[in-house]
């Protein structure tokens, strides 16, 4: 390479680089060979805790479920992985029929006319959904329950901002952990551009009284959804929602300290060309055959910014490839049974913390899907230490949050979690005192 250039030393290479900012080298150790690489780098991660061997019981927004070998080995393929905007789009068919395969099971999950291929995560689905709120309406005021995870709060406030928009907080019945419909029908007045509901709610709790919402929300109704607790109740598009969101992690991908995610976004007909995003359209091409193309582009990289719905500059095609992998190798049959296993285990699970001394589960009674709330008459962050002392990861403390749960937290069970897990949860549990 330095010859065909005309150079005869790496220094001359980097001759324009002025000496005064140059490093003489990296103090690094000696190489090793690629086995002995290996056995350094599996003895350090030996030190990592992983879920595999550390039970845990932590939720509130992401969560360990059983994913198919399968739905991994369609996701890994090249085609899939390395494929980004399908801007030629007869040069990208595959990837284009599979994130319209994907729109097609969330349609036919939320009972929404339209999906979009999609969101960063669950938390911005919120933000944008209440901005479409906003555009559809005119209206300035989005109406939230306070049974919300605080940063997808905090999330929502920051896409507000810009627009002047203001949230309103209604409380939850205190009672059933839902929201109040008499504190809602307060909060509702003539600036409402929006009222989001979730089912299951923050604190696992379904909402039992969406039609009631529905005809207490002037506006727009948001819902925000688990898409697997889809699989087993009614579509929120059957009760009158406008829009449906949710976090599609919990359909085959991992939760990989975070991230990356795949924000759910879905709505009617009536508000589809509101919608932020791209859409994937069923066509024929010149010659009659089957095509796909992105029908819908209403983001900035594609129009004018200033009629753009959003600026949002990517998606999450990858997730997206891997939740539509999932929904196809589990089907309808296979979701159901998921989704009901998950609403057994947070039943049976509390049923056995609360004859626990000094613990009560679950703290609000009713229907749950796969986590609930346990309140503790120790101190929780003594008994979190206890539990990770013993190897458990307990649940999310909600003491900061809602000091009125006193010395609470929000516990979270799946499939995954065997009956050794379960043993040691409440061996754990019961050494606390």
């Amino acid at each position: 390479m330095l010859q065909a250039m005309g150079l005869t030393s790496i220094d001359d290479l980097f001759a324009d680089i002025p000496a005064s900012v140059r490093t003489p080298g990296i103090d690094l150790p000696r190489g090793l060979d690629e086995q002995d690489v290996v056995r350094h780098v599996t003895a350090t991660l030996r030190k990592n805790r992983s879920m595999e061997t550390m039970p845990t019981f932590l939720g509130a927004g992401l969560y360990d479920h059983f994913v198919p070998a399968s739905v991994r080995a369609i996701a890994s393929r090249a085609e899939f992985y390395t494929a980004y905007t399908p801007y030629q789009a007869e040069l990208s068919q595959g990837i284009l029929q599979t994130l319209w395969e994907y729109q097609s099971f969330v349609c036919e999950l939320t009972g929404m006319d339209a999906a979009n291929t999609s969101m960063y995560d669950g938390s911005t689905a919120l933000g944008e959904a209440a901005l479409m709120a906003h555009r559809i309406t005119g209206k300035r005021e989005i109406v939230i329950s306070r049974a919300l995870h605080w940063e997808k709060r905090d999330v929502l406030r920051s896409y507000t901002v810009g627009p002047g928009l203001k949230v309103v907080e209604v409380a939850y019945d205190s009672e059933t952990g839902t929201m109040d419909l008499e504190a809602l029908r307060n909060a509702v007045g003539p600036d409402t551009a929006a009222v989001y509901v979730e089912n299951p709610n923050f604190f696992g709790r379904f909402q039992e009284d969406l039609a009631d919402i529905r005809s207490i929300a002037p506006s727009v109704l948001i819902v925000g959804a688990n898409p697997l607790a889809l699989a087993v109740t009614k579509a929120p598009g059957d009760l009158g929602a406008d829009i449906v969101i949710g976090e599609g992690q919990p359909l085959g991908n991992a939760v990989n300290f975070g991230g990356p995610l795949v924000g759910i976004f879905a709505c009617t007909e009536e508000h589809m060309r509101k919608m932020p995003g791209r859409v994937i359209g069923l066509t024929r091409d010149v010659e009659g055959r089957r095509a796909f193309c992105m029908t819908l582009q209403t983001r900035e990289q594609h129009i004018r910014r200033e009629r753009a719905m959003s600026n949002i500059c990517t998606n999450e095609t990858l997730m997206a490839v891997v939740s539509a992998a999932y929904v196809a190798v589990l089907g309808p049959r296979g979701l159901r049974k998921v989704a009901l296993e998950n609403i057994r285990r947070a039943k049976q699970l509390a049923e056995r913390i609360d004859p626990l001394e000094s613990f009560e589960a679950p703290v609000f009674p009713g229907g749950h899907f796969n986590e609930f709330v346990v309140r503790s008459e120790i101190p929780y962050a003594r008994v979190h230490r206890a539990l990770l002392a013993a190897g458990v990861h307990g649940g999310l403390p909600l003491a900061a949050r809602f000091p009125e749960l006193g010395e609470a937290a929000l516990f979270a069970t799946t499939e995954v979690h065997t009956e050794a897990d379960y043993a040691r949860l409440i061996g754990a549990l019961e050494g606390v005192r």
